[in-house]
């Protein structure tokens, strides 16, 4: 649809399981793991920015299923940082 909104796949809380998160965040942007565990430690962070909702849904499922909480938005709040 040319009317899709993009969403952004947002980490709120990395949990006890920083490590794996941090594989995981890995996974999904391409980083280095030392990288991905600074992302992980600065919470709120945007995991994923201006994509399709499935695959925001998709990074945030990945994301709770080691243990994060994390939440798709379609709009970030202003001021948020975007990466």
């Amino acid at each position: 649809m040319c009317d899709d909104v993009p969403h952004h796949a947002v980490l709120t809380d990395p949990g006890l399981r920083v490590l794996d998160v941090a594989q995981v965040v890995r996974r999904l942007k391409g980083l280095s793991l030392w990288h991905s565990k600074v992302l992980v430690t600065q919470v709120p962070a945007v995991i994923l920015a201006g994509v399709p909702e499935e695959d925001a849904a998709a990074a945030v499922s990945a994301l709770r299923e080691v243990g994060a909480q994390a939440e798709t938005r379609e709009r970030p709040e202003p001021g948020f940082p975007t990466d």
